[in-house]
């Protein structure tokens, strides 16, 4: 079982803040803006409040605040000027700090005020591609770098995950304007990284399309009973991890095999693993996209 992590090194305060441990360790010596502790052998170690302290910090300093002027602010009003700074600007430039407090301290409440304000100010598809994936680009790299822990990431996807399903739902009480396809959305066994897909799922609701949203890890012989449902399906599944650069082509292949040639229906693809597949190697029926935005130009 994965633990929380409550205890950070100066180099996971520097991968969260963006702050040089050089210059923590200047601010810490010269303004006592942080008190770590310390291991018998005087290496650092921050609490999770720290933390949040030095994130609170780092969106004062890169709105202009002097670090002698944040030195010389109160420690339980730094949070209020930092609300007051959000509220006079854009909330975009100050959601990523939010989301990682509230990653850190596994603060749903705050996910949501951070949510709801960009929400206001932009469209669900423009805080998808220009917060939510840039922040789990990082993400990504904070886990590589162990500034978080498996449980971090499983908390904010799946906050992130509710947001997608919740404004597919919305788009689902329309009517369907778009009959000529129906997409049946999928992952290949062993594959769970859902987020592209589930997003996928409400471009396609929101252009008018019926979508079947099926969901991780589904045998290719759960599919086959749906040919009987309709002519003109679409099948899309995104490849992030599995099946992997070695398995593509006996995967295509054991799924043509599966859904049978003579049926009609075609197969989409997206995902990291897909660049390792070339053109004239998918069948006729079969098209490997680089992104959303390239497949959804094209329907």
């Amino acid at each position: 079982m994965n633990n929380v992590k409550t205890s950070f090194s100066i180099r996971d305060l520097e991968n969260l803040s963006g702050i040089k441990a050089h210059t923590i360790r200047i601010w810490e010596k010269r303004y006592n803006l942080l008190e770590p502790e310390r291991t018998d052998t005087n290496i650092r170690n921050y609490s999770l409040a720290s933390l949040q302290k030095l994130l609170n910090i780092t969106l004062l300093y890169n709105n202009g605040y002097k670090i002698s002027k944040i030195a010389s602010i109160a420690e339980e009003e730094i949070p209020e000027v930092v609300q007051q700074i959000i509220s006079k600007n854009s909330i975009k430039h100050h959601s990523f700090n939010s989301f990682k407090m509230a990653m850190v301290n596994f603060d749903a409440v705050l996910f949501n005020e951070t949510y709801h304000n960009l929400i206001k100010e932009s469209s669900f598809t423009s805080v998808f591609y220009d917060v939510f994936i840039p922040f789990l680009n990082e993400l990504g790299l904070l886990w590589q770098s162990d500034a978080a822990s498996p449980s971090h990431e499983h908390f904010i996807t799946n906050l992130i995950k509710q947001k997608i399903i919740l404004n597919t739902e919305l788009l689902q009480t329309k009517n369907i304007t778009n009959e000529d396809k129906t997409f049946v959305l999928f992952l290949p066994e062993n594959e769970i990284h859902d987020i592209g897909l589930l997003y996928l799922n409400y471009e396609l609701t929101h252009k008018g399309y019926k979508t079947i949203y099926l969901g991780p890890t589904l045998p290719i012989s759960c599919l086959k009973e749906l040919l009987s449902y309709d002519n003109n399906l679409y099948f899309i599944s995104y490849f992030t991890v599995e099946p992997n650069k070695d398995k593509l082509l006996n995967y295509i292949e054991s799924f043509n095999e599966e859904m049978g040639t003579e049926s009609d229906f075609s197969l989409w693809l997206l995902g990291y693993q897909v660049q390792f597949l070339m053109p004239e190697q998918l069948p006729k029926n079969m098209r490997a996209f680089k992104s959303i935005e390239n497949l959804l130009s094209e329907i």
